[in-house]
């Protein structure tokens, strides 16, 4: 596979996830045990040779509309950069039960995977939420923690959407035709936390990535877990630009509001940020 078009089987998932899993420990995105990965979709599976051991599990969220699903998702400690060279070792698939409220957690025994990551109840909330609104086949999250956003986050200068946006998208031509709604913000909340999953959900409605204030990032994709990595290297990348500006003082210009719109306007950029 190796492209951003939507999988079709579970060999072609796990690839995906393997592939953006790689990317992120290539940018620094994923210390060690740190990021997480899910995928969400609902045609018939065969997960016995693959992940032959199985248990009943309560859901830490609440998901009617993903009953019938299968959520392939990464283990709680497991390596990103291991998921590709090792998919059955490092990620479990978790089939939704009838009303949301439990599953069955499929795995292999002698691999990484022990339980979800505990990030699951935010990749669960939007996975329901995007799938009860629009009725999708296919859905993809990815929690990373990539540097230079992170890092830019603690500063109260880049703490809002908007200052956030106009800082990072500012440094690329293409950012802004990758990235139309820009990068939503969300003040720093307790990592696995009700209100972090809450506020993660609603703006997720509105931005395909979202920065968590002095965490990491959350981006999300209906077509592949790779589109949804290139979202975080984008915003990544324009983040980068950021900090290399601050090391030099601010001397860069960066690409002028007008300039932007120009592209805006050259690629039918569908936005309302410029």
């Amino acid at each position: 596979m190796g492209t951003t078009s939507k999988p079709e089987n579970l060999r072609e998932v796990m690839e995906a996830m393997g592939l953006a899993g790689t990317r992120l420990n290539d940018i620094n995105a994923v210390e060690a045990g740190a990021g997480n990965i899910s995928a969400c979709f609902n045609w018939e599976a065969d997960l016995s040779d693959m992940f032959p051991a199985e248990r009943e599990i309560e859901l830490p969220y609440q998901a009617p509309a993903l009953a019938g699903y299968t959520v392939l998702v990464t283990g709680s400690g497991c390596r990103l950069r291991q998921v590709g060279e090792n998919p059955r070792n490092n990620l479990g698939a978790v089939v939704v039960h009838e009303g949301g409220r439990t599953g069955t957690v499929h795995y292999r025994k002698k691999g990484n995977f022990e339980k979800p990551t505990s990030e699951f109840n935010s990749h669960l909330a939007v996975h329901q939420d995007q799938i009860a609104e629009r009725g999708l086949s296919f859905h993809a999250c990815i929690h990373a923690q990539p540097p230079h956003l992170t890092l830019l986050s603690h500063i109260p200068a880049y703490q809002s959407t908007e200052a956030l946006n106009a800082k990072i998208l500012r440094w690329e031509p293409e950012t802004i035709v990758q990235l139309r709604e820009g990068v939503g913000y969300l003040p720093f909340e307790v990592p696995g936390s009700d209100e972090l999953m809450s506020a993660n959900v609603a703006n997720l409605r509105k931005y395909q990535i979202v920065l968590w204030a002095k965490h990491g990032v959350m981006a999300r994709s209906d077509t592949s877990p790779l589109r949804a990595c290139d979202r975080i290297e984008y915003a990544e990348t324009g983040a980068m630009y950021e900090y290399l500006n601050l090391t030099i003082a601010g001397q860069a210009q960066g690409l002028t509001r007008d300039e932007l719109g120009r592209v805006v306007k050259a690629f039918d950029v569908d936005t309302q940020l410029f």
